[in-house]
């Protein structure tokens, strides 16, 4: 099918099932925000499909001048793609486009690199087998304060949590500046589980916490457990509370039948890197954030 116009919906129906398939595969190169939006995609969003794969672009929803990108294609497939995707952020008044490449290759950054995209940041995704090696779940610093408690999630955690997460990851531009709506649209995916959520809290006040996602096997990856985000507040830092909500949580994967677990951790985080290597996570991938700053159309 040539590209043109974006295909928001098809009537063609291989073209139908490529969108349905894009927007489930969690194993894919698109991210949960792209995938929920591909499903139902924005005002301004838009999606072109190939015989082998998509490309989707969409409005970042906290930053009005910013776009998120995802490309599900083999590598042939890009340049098309990512000239109708420009073209579509310039008639829309045009902004920053950001594209996480997952596993990225010289060959894929030499294409990016030739559409106007800079490597802005790296994220690694770590993996490490379950259970724990005894030394890591009673490594230095896994300790905890008797005021604060190990719990599960309870719906009147939401605000302390959203304080935490925009404490922690402040000036982060994925994980920053969470709102209830934010929060709320994850808890609404169908893999959200509160009995997976470890809370860190006080008498008075949540400090930290391990949100955990589960991934079942597929014909491509082996089933897993996912620190999908952790944090503690700042002001809690200094009493491995952190180490200790991440033994909790892939404690927790491991009783439910998963021998391995993953998480993301920025490249340039030494201080988290630190501990999950002590904790005998390895590198598994990098994923590439590729960056281009996009005119609006005349």
């Amino acid at each position: 099918m040539p590209l043109g116009a974006p295909r928001l919906a098809s009537t063609d129906d291989a073209d139908a099932i490529r969108i349905a398939d894009a927007a489930a595969d969690e194993d894919g190169p698109l991210n949960d925000v792209l995938r929920a939006d591909l499903a139902r995609p924005g005002a301004d969003s838009a999606t072109w499909v190939t015989p082998d794969g998509l490309a989707h672009v969409q409005r970042d929803a906290r930053h009005d001048a910013s776009w998120l990108l995802g490309v599900a294609a083999s590598r042939p497939a890009w340049p098309a793609l990512l000239e109708r995707a420009a073209a579509h952020v310039a008639d829309h008044g045009g902004g920053t486009v950001t594209w996480w490449c997952a596993g990225a290759h010289d060959d894929d950054l030499a294409i990016a690199t030739a559409h106007g995209y800079a490597v802005a940041r790296q994220q690694h995704e770590l993996r490490v087998a379950l259970p724990l090696a005894p030394a890591a779940e009673s490594g230095t610093g896994h300790r905890r304060s008797s005021e604060v408690e190990l719990r599960t999630f309870e719906s009147g955690d939401i605000e302390g949590v959203l304080a935490v997460n925009n404490a922690a990851f402040a000036g982060h531009h994925e994980q920053g500046g969470w709102t209830r709506s934010t929060f709320e649209a994850r808890m609404a995916q169908p893999w959200f589980d509160p009995s997976l959520f470890v809370i860190a809290a006080t008498a008075t006040r949540v400090v930290g916490f391990n949100w955990l996602k589960t991934h079942p096997a597929t014909a491509n990856d082996v089933a897993r457990g996912e620190i999908y985000v952790i944090a503690v507040d700042p002001a809690a830092h200094g009493r491995g509370l952190g180490r200790t909500l991440a033994v909790r949580g892939l404690d927790l994967l491991h009783a439910r039948g998963f021998a391995w677990g993953s998480l993301f951790v920025a490249a340039d985080n030494t201080a988290a890197l630190a501990l999950y290597q002590s904790l005998g996570f390895a590198t598994h991938r990098t994923d590439v954030a590729l960056v281009a700053h996009v005119p609006a159309a005349r």
